[in-house]
């Protein structure tokens, strides 16, 4: 169950080829070129150049000062960027509700979302666990939006689990956000009841609880919530083992139909992915073929099936 609509994807201006890094060149990622950039619409952004720094440019550091981060010149901490990065992060994040995800330029003392280097005044190295001054603003700003880095992207199953969030971020955008109904709401969790399972058990009982809505919480209040920890759960991994439960899940439905060696094959298929030795696509489809056979309105409306475009290539 995708949207139809393109979405909204915040980028480093460096990751669509634009030579604006310190060195006047760019830092391409071929996923967001190729492949992404047919189902979104991309903002691109750089900070640096946002607050009127050259290119090419001076290369820039986060410094502590202090138990206090600051952005400044490599070579000459007194020269100080902290302050322009700051408002411009705050100004600019304050103009991102309409993005359904961000992708950020790692090891970027601006863009960079985890690990980067800090520095102490004199050119020591620190620590490495800095976050840059606009990806900061903008996960604080934003905490439900999904962000990742480029180099993260390169990984497979980090690169699935940040669309799929894209994408969910989306529907709830479409179909919940701008709502007042506890319906929608209750219709949202329902279509995705798999999906969300296949990241965490325990988050599908917790979010089933909130729209449950026992303690008769406004509907703005329920909705915030249930966004806030529908998001945070879809960060964890869906691996083989949650996948598996929610296909034995999703077998059950067809026990009194399907004839026992259709069972057989179902059952040989699910174990095989389990044991890695065919993909999450080959008992999807097979589950697809009897749902085309003995039709079931509920399973046919699970997100779980169609988390994203099929064409993006990304199932495993």
């Amino acid at each position: 169950m995708t949207t139809n609509k393109p979405l909204n994807i915040g980028i480093s201006a460096c990751l669509l080829g634009e030579k604006v890094r310190f060195d006047g060149g760019h830092k391409s990622l071929t996923f967001a070129q190729n492949t992404l950039s047919k189902y979104v619409n991309y903002h691109p952004i750089c900070p640096e150049v946002g607050i009127g720094m050259s290119i090419p440019r001076k290369p820039i550091r986060l410094i502590d000062d202090n138990q206090i981060i600051k952005l400044v010149d490599s070579r000459d901490s007194s020269i100080d960027y902290t302050n322009k990065m700051n408002q411009f992060a705050e100004q600019k994040c304050q103009h991102m509700a309409h993005l359904n995800g961000f992708i950020l330029t790692s090891k970027s003392p601006s863009c960079g979302m985890e690990r980067m280097k800090v520095f102490d005044k004199d050119g020591n190295l620190q620590h490495r666990k800095g976050v840059g001054l606009f990806a900061k603003e903008l996960m604080q700003q934003h905490p439900n939006l999904p962000v990742e880095e480029d180099g993260r992207l390169s990984d497979k199953s980090l690169r699935e689990n940040f669309i799929e969030r894209i994408y969910i971020h989306a529907q709830w955008q479409n179909q919940v956000a701008q709502s007042e109904q506890l319906k929608d709401l209750i219709d949202f969790h329902s279509c995705h009841k798999y999906q969300i399972m296949a990241h965490s058990y325990q988050a599908y009982k917790d979010l089933g609880k909130l729209v449950a809505n026992h303690d008769k919480k406004p509907i703005e209040q329920l909705k915030e919530a249930y966004f806030s920890r529908l998001m945070q759960a879809l960060k964890q991994i869906a691996g083989r083992k949650k996948h598996c439960n929610v296909l034995m899940h999703i077998q059950g439905y067809f026990k009194r139909d399907i004839k026992p060696h259709d069972k057989q094959e179902l059952s040989r298929l699910i174990l095989h992915y389990r044991q890695g030795l065919v993909p999450l696509l080959a008992p999807l489809t097979l589950i697809k073929h009897f749902l085309m056979l003995y039709p079931n309105e509920y399973l046919n409306q699970q997100s779980y099936f169609n988390p994203y475009p099929l064409e993006m290539g990304l199932s495993g």
